[in-house]
């Protein structure tokens, strides 16, 4: 009898572990749909009187996601849409077949995981345009989630007709609002539906700079000090800091720590700048360095000499850079570092080392410039919610000659009235890379500034990224 006992408390036991997993798998399983949802966000939307485009850039004002307006090769006009006249658009809805063609492409539409589609209703359904965009993308494995608008009449089954043209995407089931309709109720229903906002950084051209996920902003242009010593260090700095520039790239290194506090200070005293007002970015180096990096953080914190260090990096992978880093992270906890961040690390690199950190780095900082692009590695950051920064923007030394006379970017330059120098700075900040050009020239430096009154156009942008050819221009 206690043997049957026993046995019939292990069993009691073992069902109610196995129950007690099966309910771990289910709220791991709810958890990574929830984190699926909270994804990388794009709104896709077609507009043709403009209603739908102001849903559409409220939510993306919301979510602080990318949007991407359908645009039709063949403009709609007001004509196109008197309705029950055999107009355009009754022609089109009427014609279940009928693909309106669509002007250009969303760009790197594997990144996102959500796709919040709008649309206005026609005579009940979604436009005919709007069956053209899901049929010209592999939307596999992405959640849609559809939103239209109307004056009177409700959605239909708009949304549900849609499906079988991207039959591989989890569908959500869609809501129709009215114009005008207010923030508030835009908020509450992404809320209901768990979209959430978009890790991967934005960058705020107006205030010229950046939030990182530690809670810090950072300017988007700065000063690169790779090579200046002495004087000279000093007066490029303190001629950048003249010119508006707020971010300073240095390293241990570079060996001009000392230089770069003291042009600092200085600036400080002559009242060009508070020290809130500027971000310092430092980095420990490979071998001795990681290995004591305790010592190591703290003399380059010392060798400035500014009280604090906005962030500092590993200037590349190495043996002790696990080691390395978690000292970082005290130091970070600590207030003496603000915000922490990587190197030369690249997708693989990334993904064996993130695993064996507390801390997400704030920031990547890498070789690209037009003719190494890194677009597989770029948006790879950028997911993780991590900023990345370009060094050699202008191709470093022994290139930059070639690159700034490259016809493509020459012939983009003359149509902006800029230098090639400004028109590559523009690309990197459009991709949403910090640049940090290094310069001793004073002209030079301002001019590198000077990055924000022209745009490059979405072909302007395609015709740079044509111009990669995966060369490296330095070893690391």
């Amino acid at each position: 009898m206690k043997r049957i006992l026993i046995a019939l408390i292990c069993f009691i036991s073992l069902f109610s572990s196995c129950a007690f997993g099966i309910g771990r798998v289910e709220e791991r399983a709810e958890r990574e749909e929830k984190k699926q949802l909270g994804g990388n966000v794009l709104v896709a939307y077609f507009s043709a009187t403009g209603t739908t485009e102001a849903v559409a850039e409220e939510i993306r004002d919301i979510l602080g996601a990318d949007i991407y307006k359908i645009e039709a090769e063949d403009e709609y006009t007001s004509e196109d849409l008197r309705y029950y006249t055999d107009s355009r658009a009754d022609r089109e809805q009427n014609d279940p077949s009928c693909r309106p063609g669509i002007k250009g492409r969303a760009d790197n539409m594997e990144r996102y995981d959500v796709i919040l589609l709008g649309y206005p209703i026609w005579h009940g359904k979604a436009p005919r345009i709007v069956s053209t965009f899901l049929e010209s993308y592999d939307l596999e494995g992405k959640t849609i989630l559809p939103f239209c608008t109307s004056h009177s009449s409700g959605k239909g089954s708009s949304d549900i007709d849609l499906h079988s043209l991207s039959e591989g995407s989890a569908w959500l089931e869609g809501r129709r609002f009215p114009a005008g309709v207010a923030r508030e109720a835009l908020e509450e229903w992404l809320k209901e539906m768990g979209i959430e906002k978009n890790r991967r950084p934005v960058f705020d051209f107006e205030k010229r700079s950046v939030m990182l996920n530690s809670g810090y902003e950072m300017p988007i242009n700065g000063l690169g000090t790779y090579s200046l010593h002495g004087d000279t260090c000093i007066n490029s700095v303190k001629a950048a800091l003249r010119s508006g520039v707020r971010l300073i790239d240095t390293a241990s290194a570079y060996g001009n720590e000392e230089e770069i506090g003291e042009a600092i200070r200085e600036a400080i005293r002559e009242g060009t700048i508070k020290r809130e007002d500027i971000f310092v970015v430092t980095k420990i180096y490979p071998g001795s360095e990681m290995a004591n990096p305790e010592s190591s953080i703290q003399a380059s914190l010392d060798r400035l000499d500014i009280g604090y260090v906005d962030m500092m990096l590993l200037h590349h992978p190495d043996r002790n850079d696990v080691k390395a880093y978690k000292a970082m992270e005290r130091f970070a906890e600590e207030g003496k570092i603000r915000s922490i961040g990587l190197s030369n690390w690249y997708v693989k690199e990334l993904t064996e080392f993130l695993p064996q950190i507390t801390i997400l780095p704030a920031l990547v900082q890498n070789e690209i410039h037009p003719y190494y692009q890194e677009n597989d590695v770029i948006p790879f950051i950028q997911d993780l919610g991590i900023v990345v920064q370009g060094w050699y923007p202008l191709g470093g030394r022994g290139h930059t000659s070639e690159l700034l006379n490259d016809p493509v970017i020459r012939e983009i330059a003359r149509a902006h009235s800029v230098s090639s120098a400004q028109v590559i700075l523009r690309w990197n900040l459009q991709k949403g890379v910090v640049v940090i050009p290094g310069s001793s020239n004073p002209s030079h430096i301002q001019e590198n500034t000077e990055l924000y009154h022209f745009e490059l156009t979405a072909d302007e942008m395609g015709r740079i990224n044509g111009l990669d050819r995966n060369e490296k221009h330095d070893w690391y």
